[in-house]
């Protein structure tokens, strides 16, 4: 099957990528590998769905002239630098395509009987009526601390006793060690998810008679990915993503990696230090680093060793990385081989990221251009 990467929906908040380009992480890491895969641009993938975003367009002055769904796509293209977009474009998780997906997936998997529409026992907020969950606490959408217990048709897995939410196999990673924390740690989730949320905005229930409701936005990025890879025409799509967005999402997504013989996994990666900004600034400047040198570093190479390195990289070994980054860039073939290449995109392919660390690899893998396509701007105070 054709390897695809696609990168974790980076949630649509406030920020731009310019400011914090670690947002951008798995964006750019999914971007390298399919370069090196002469897979062709993906779409970036943004996660919409959030209670943030139903908030910040109640709270909006022009929210009576312009839409939720215009307000994302505006923050979304507001996320990045002035220049071309994203040559594959954008994709979110409430795109018709996306919707379309879902409710394919979620009729299913109702028919087989791995998941019901089943009245359950839960809390609503006693002034806003936002379902605030299966036990009693303070509304996080109008923060009132009253809430009233309500019984009411919702979307439910009832998990078989037993049944692994994550296991090795979901991990795209050859001959890496697998995350036993992170396995252990998916598994701490009630034996009934609850997969239909009160949300201003996401994708509507109310084609399964949940009127009201949407689909958990956790279910929904893994759809995303899924559309993605369907029209890329890739059978085996590879979500690039932190461990702990893993956490987070991948009891949800449990019932939605696999669909029509495709099969999704991720490829984790850990966390780069792009807010240390002065350090940055300091190791551009002791080591006289050219701008297309640095831009290489900071948006392409980093990114790649966020998968190799998933613990995260620390401010600490950046001046290791830039002195072996250089020595790579300084071995750099006017002609890379084809045996290397060959034996390069195999290793990709296979989710085995341990080349990053080896020099001769590494030199014939960087490209001949800065990497941009859509982030023209380094982290602020990293110039050289």
């Amino acid at each position: 099957m054709n390897v695809l990467y696609i990168n974790g929906p980076v949630q649509n908040g406030p920020f731009t990528i310019a400011e914090r380009p670690g947002k951008a992480a798995g964006i750019r890491a999914a971007e390298a590998l399919n370069t090196l895969l002469d897979a062709g641009p993906v779409p970036h993938l943004w996660n919409t769905v959030t209670l943030a975003g139903d908030l910040r367009h109640r709270d909006a002055p022009d929210r009576d002239t312009v839409g939720r769904q215009e307000r994302e796509e505006r923050a979304i293209a507001a996320k990045y630098a002035p220049g071309p977009a994203p040559a594959g474009g954008v994709l979110t998780d409430t795109t018709p395509v996306v919707a379309a997906l879902a409710l394919e997936m979620t009729e299913r998997l109702l028919l087989e009987g791995t998941l019901a529409v089943a009245p359950t026992a839960v809390h609503l907020c006693a002034r806003c009526g936002h379902m605030t969950g299966t036990v009693a606490h303070a509304c996080r959408a109008c923060g009132h601390q009253g809430s009233r217990p309500h019984t009411r048709r919702l979307l439910v897995w009832d998990r078989p006793p037993g049944t692994p939410v994550l296991a090795r196999d979901d991990f795209h990673a050859h001959r890496a060690r697998p995350p036993g924390h992170l396995l252990t740690i998916a598994q701490n989730v009630p034996e009934r998810l609850i997969l239909s949320r009160t949300r201003d905005h996401g994708i509507s229930l109310a084609p399964l008679g949940l009127d009201g409701l949407v689909l958990d936005p956790r279910a929904g990025v893994h759809i995303t990915v899924l559309a993605a890879a369907a029209r890329s025409n890739a059978g085996q799509p590879v979500m690039t993503v932190t461990e702990n967005a893993t956490a987070n999402v991948a009891a949800y997504g449990a019932m939605f990696r696999r669909h029509n013989g495709t099969q999704l996994r991720y490829a984790l990666h850990g966390r780069i230090p792009y807010d240390d900004t002065a350090g940055l600034q300091r190791l551009c400047e002791v080591h006289r680093v050219s701008p297309a040198l640095r831009e290489l570093f900071l948006a392409w190479f980093l990114p790649l060793c966020s998968l190799h390195i998933r613990a995260g990289i620390s401010p600490a070994q950046l001046p290791g990385l830039l002195k072996f980054w250089r020595r790579a860039h300084l071995a750099r073939p006017d002609t890379p081989g084809s045996d290397v290449l060959a034996e390069l995109r195999r290793r990709v392919a296979a989710g085995d990221m341990r080349w990053v660390m080896d020099v001769r690899t590494l030199s014939q893998a960087i490209p001949q251009n800065p990497v941009t396509d859509g982030f023209t701007e380094e982290p602020e105070g990293a110039s050289c």
